[in-house]
């Protein structure tokens, strides 16, 4: 990784744990079973890149690219995804674990978290619109201020969220799920 621009290259088993690696370039990369934990990728740029089976908790992306980019079966705790630069940010989770994590502003129009654990995730002034939640459990994740405009929730489970500081037009939940939108009545639902 030392080299400034990395294109269409494989990573396995890199471990960088409590390392800075910034002002790099990634393209087209793929990062497989790599241990990234409590380490700064601030300023660098990640373009159509895939990380499976890796180890991101705790990591800093301070400025950094995520331009389209793929999380599979990772673990990505306490990341400030809301620290990294707005200008094409796309992103996609599956079976990740991003409990902790901040999506604070960011604009994420049609992303995809498919199977995740989302436990006390902050999604506040975050656009989530047209997004799918499938059989993510949303444990005290935050939702104030967050458009969330045709989201599927239909199979995810936990959420609390308030129709009244959330726009939801069209919004999909399930019929277990509705609990979910009515908790801060204290009502009963059998």
């Amino acid at each position: 990784m030392e080299e400034l621009i990395h294109i269409q290259k494989t990573f396995d088993k890199i471990n960088f744990i409590n390392k800075r690696v910034s002002n790099r370039e990634f393209e087209d990369c793929v990062f497989k079973n790599c241990d990234f934990s409590n380490s700064d990728f601030s300023n660098n740029t990640f373009m159509d890149c895939d990380f499976i089976d890796c180890n991101l908790s705790m990591t800093k992306l301070i400025a950094t690219d995520l331009k389209t980019v793929n999380f599979i079966n990772c673990k990505l705790m306490g990341i400030e995804f809301n620290m990294c630069n707005d200008f094409l940010f796309q992103t996609s989770f599956q079976d990740a674990v991003l409990d902790y994590s901040s999506f604070i502003n960011k604009k994420m129009l049609k992303t995809n978290f498919t199977n995740c654990s989302m436990k006390e995730v902050n999604f506040s002034n975050t656009n989530l619109s047209n997004s799918v939640f499938d059989n993510c459990n949303l444990d005290n994740a935050l939702f104030h201020e967050t458009q969330l405009k045709e989201v599927n929730f239909v199979t995810s489970f936990n959420y609390k969220i308030d129709p009244e500081y959330n726009p939801m037009k069209k919004a999909k939940f399930s019929r277990e799920g509705i609990v979910g939108l009515l908790d801060k009545h204290d009502i009963k639902i059998q």
